[in-house]
């Protein structure tokens, strides 16, 4: 049998969340402040790109499973949910390193004094070790039924583009709870994803500080794993080495792995970058900063490729972009996703119409997002329209699309067949068979 659930935030994590616990047969309700959106998801359409999940939210709405609300007191309702998921954003703070926690606790102060019986609320936001720690001792002051409202903490591990897979068939699941004194939340958590557990997904039960920390260093070590490689091409670019080459050689070793050993212009997006930044800044506050200096070499190395790649197109230019006509394809941080947080193939058009540049942009998914946040470039509908005329050519975002490309074909609308390859995702013989100069970042 099904429980009743609320998931208060319905953005990327709590939309995702929340149709994914209704396909599990779980009653659910979506819980914003953001009326609009809440509209956008009641007609299964989710106000951004994730493939499947407007499929999964239609399919639930008409089976009567999901639907959403503006309301706190109909999602505490004591004839509705006891099991409450916090999946609303944790930005990084203006002018800081630290993450904003406002969201977190705007839900919790909200929703606590409502809560008049037994009750779980399972964070799933990242967020800083030692918040849910924190947050039960704020319930405890609000909530009317005190000591049984337990708060644990149950990490989300998505990747944006297989969010749903991700949910419905994740690595592993983590649970954090109060080991000093643990209640109901394992018990709760194993009826909620019992469906998943019973395929063999290891369900592993923590702290809460544990379950806290399993998300930021999984991000940590992922960001300098990426950081590394594109150091290592770095290298490659004044050695006369090969990165592909060379993350084929050590990727074999299992020690190792070849996962996230592709060399490009660096990771964006709304979650490594402020990620990093926010766990180096919790360990400043525990005293532990000399822990994470390195992850400010990770960052650095990071937004050092965006300025490489600018360099190596104005060199290619001639030395100067004044006057050129750049064509930018690309503008998400990764493919199958419409986000343009902290994006490297925006971040780097931009610098580049900066230096005088006429920049034409495309992106199969991304292009209103794009508008918003960077609305003085130009924006084509298509590839084509993108590379009329053009100077130079980067590939900055590894859509299928792109890797399809027809150089023959594309050289017939350029000026000048150039070709910078950011995420080193085509095939330098078959550009350069046509006629292009190809240059890929660390490669020959």
């Amino acid at each position: 049998m099904g429980c009743k659930i609320a998931v208060f935030g319905t953005g990327y994590l709590g939309a995702t969340h929340a149709a994914c616990m209704a396909e599990l047969g779980h009653d659910v309700l979506g819980v914003d402040i953001d009326s609009n959106k809440l509209a956008s998801l009641a007609s299964g359409k989710a106000p951004f790109f994730e493939p499947g999940l407007d499929e999964v939210l239609q399919a639930n709405i008409e089976n009567g499973r999901l639907r959403f609300t503006t309301s706190y007191p109909e999602a505490a309702d004591a004839d509705f949910a006891d099991i409450h998921f916090i999946g609303v954003a944790t930005p990084q703070k203006r002018g800081e390193f630290a993450a904003d926690l406002s969201y977190v606790d705007s839900v919790i102060a909200d929703l606590a004094p409502l809560l008049t019986r037994p009750a779980t609320i399972f964070g799933k936001s990242t967020v800083p070790v030692g918040t849910a720690a924190r947050l039960q001792q704020t319930v405890l002051g609000l909530a009317p039924a005190r000591d049984d409202v337990e708060v644990a903490w149950n990490p989300e591990f998505l990747r944006e583009g297989y969010a749903i897979r991700d949910t419905l068939q994740p690595d592993r699941i983590v649970l954090g709870i109060d080991r000093e004194r643990p209640g109901r939340a394992e018990q709760v958590a194993r009826q909620v994803y019992s469906d998943i557990i019973a395929t063999g997904v290891p369900f592993l039960v923590t702290s809460r500080e544990t379950a806290e920390l399993a998300k930021t260093s999984a991000n940590a070590f992922l960001a300098t794993k990426i950081s590394f490689i594109n150091a290592m091409a770095e290298v490659c670019d004044v050695a006369g080495a090969d990165i592909i080459e060379l993350a084929d050689a050590i990727g074999y070793d299992p020690r190792i792995g070849r996962k996230f050993l592709n060399a490009g212009v660096g990771f964006g997006g709304g979650c490594l970058p402020k990620d990093i930044r926010a766990f180096m800044a919790r360990a400043g506050e525990l005293g532990a900063n000399q822990a994470l200096t390195f992850l400010r070499e990770v960052d650095s190395i990071n937004m050092r490729r965006r300025a490489s790649t600018v360099e190596k197109t104005r060199e290619l230019v001639g030395g100067s972009l004044i006057g050129a006509r750049v064509a930018v394809l690309g503008a998400a941080f990764k493919p199958d996703s419409d986000d343009v947080r902290d994006s490297p193939a925006l971040n780097i058009a931009g610098q580049i119409q900066l230096q005088g540049a006429s920049v034409a942009v495309y992106d199969p998914k991304a292009m209103e997002n794009s508008r918003r946040l960077f609305p003085t470039l130009e924006y084509a509908v298509g590839v084509a329209e993108a590379c009329i005329g053009a100077d130079i050519t980067l590939v900055l975002t590894e859509w299928e699309e792109f890797r399809n490309l027809d150089p023959a074909k594309l050289k017939t609308l350029v000026r000048e067949p150039r070709i910078v390859d950011g995420r080193n995702c085509l095939d330098p013989e078959r550009w350069r068979a046509c006629g292009w100069t190809y240059n890929g970042l660390g490669t020959r």
